[in-house]
This record gives structure tokens, C-alpha cells and sequence, in this order.
């Protein structure tokens, strides 16, 4: 499902990333572990096409990235990848319903398709009741399992978190694992995810660590 070839990261002086290579099989679940500065975060997103490595080639899904265009890029991304981030990144003057719809929308569903997905979603997550609910009335869990729907909306080839459970509390972070599990078992999606939290790490197909922008 992903293949990344010699991935080289300079920021300044800093080599962020030193010729990684790895290739991540559909439906497997893989957590990237390291030190803060490892480069786990600039691999993620260098594989989520939000940032540009300076030389090295990402492949997903059969189709190689560096090969588009921004827009063919932005059209890629929408499709095929679905982000979790660890500060959630909802609107905050929409609500869940809304914040879940938005990258159906946006790709180009109808707004009935995009309702019924995202209701389709909130079930999943257990937040039917909170559909109307903006994300300052929601929990920090309540939110990041909002932003786990958005991610799935358009039935992505790839879901890339970033710390899923960073600022959650141990009853929220085992909530998100389950979800996390749950996503790969029922629609076959291949989840990449950068963790500090050694529980989830260690309950996932593999572990890739890394260290001083290479993996080890």
C-alpha cells in the first residue's frame, strides 16, 4: 500500500530525514516509535503528501506521488488519505456532523451522500448524540473521535495519525485504540500512525523506530 524509497529532509542545518526507505502492506496497522526529533512526524507527513522531501519517492496505492501535480496532489490526498492529528483541527463553527462531512464535500459528494456517511460514522464512533454539538461542547476524547470520523469519510486508501492519543486520559486513549482497530478490521484500511504511547505501540502489526532520522 505504501512504499517510500531514500527519503532525504533537510530543515536548515538539521537532516531531518536520512534515506529512509519502508514499505507498509494494505491492512496492516504500523506505529512509528522514536525520541522527539527522530523525524517520525516528517516522515508522516511527507508520506501524507503535506510536505515535499527533497529528494526520495513516495508511492501509495499503486500511484507514485512525485509525479503529480499540486492539483492532481490535492485530489490524490482528499481520496485515497485520511488525517488524525493529535490537537484535532475541527472548525470551530461547525458542528460534529458538519466538521465530519467537510472532505466529502469538498471531493465533490452530494449533500445527501455526505449526511448519510457522515450519520453512517458518528454511529461508529458512538457520538450519534452529539451530532449537533460544536467542538468547544465537546470532550477532548469526544473530539478526536470527531476528527477519526473525518478521516474516514471518504473511505481512504490510508489513514495517517499523529499522535492520536497525546492529550487524552487513559480511559479516552483506550477508546481510541479500539476505534483505531475497529477502522482497519471493518473497511480493510491501512493505518500508519506516530505514537509516544508504548501501550498502543506495542498491540499493533509493527513497530518501526526510528532515530536520528533514520530507521533503526
Amino acid at each position: 500500500m505504501i512504499k517510500a524509497s531514500n527519503i532525504y529532509k533537510r530543515f536548515s542545518t538539521v537532516e531531518a530525514l536520512r534515506g529512509v526507505s519502508l514499505e507498509i502492506a494494505r491492512k496492516e496497522i504500523v506505529a512509528i516509535v522514536g525520541a522527539s526529533g527522530a523525524g517520525k512526524s516528517t516522515l508522516l507527513h511527507i508520506l501524507g503528501t503535506l510536505m515535499a522531501a527533497d529528494s526520495g519517492s513516495v508511492e501509495i496505492a499503486g500511484t507514485c506521488l512525485d509525479k503529480l501535480n499540486e492539483k492532481e496532489l490535492s485530489l490524490f490526498r482528499n481520496r485515497h488519505i485520511g488525517f488524525v492529528f493529535q490537537f484535532h483541527h475541527l472548525l470551530p463553527e461547525f458542528t460534529a456532523i458538519e466538521n465530519i462531512m467537510m472532505p466529502a464535500l469538498i471531493g465533490g459528494a452530494s449533500r445527501r451522500e455526505a449526511v448519510k456517511r457522515a450519520e453512517e460514522l458518528l454511529e461508529l464512533v458512538s457520538l450519534t448524540d452529539r451530532a449537533s454539538h460544536k467542538p468547544v461542547e465537546l470532550s477532548g476524547g469526544e473530539q478526536q473521535r470527531v476528527a477519526i470520523a473525518r478521516a474516514l469519510i471518504n473511505r481512504p486508501s490510508v489513514v495517517l495519525a499523529d499522535e492520536p492519543t497525546g492529550n487524552l486520559d487513559t480511559a479516552n486513549r483506550d477508546e481510541i485504540h479500539r476505534l483505531l482497530m475497529d477502522v482497519r478490521d471493518r473497511f480493510d484500511q491501512t493505518v500508519v500512525m506516530v505514537t509516544h504511547d508504548q501501550n498502543l505501540a506495542d498491540s499493533v502489526d509493527r513497530k518501526i523506530v526510528m532515530s536520528d532520522g533514520t530507521i533503526l
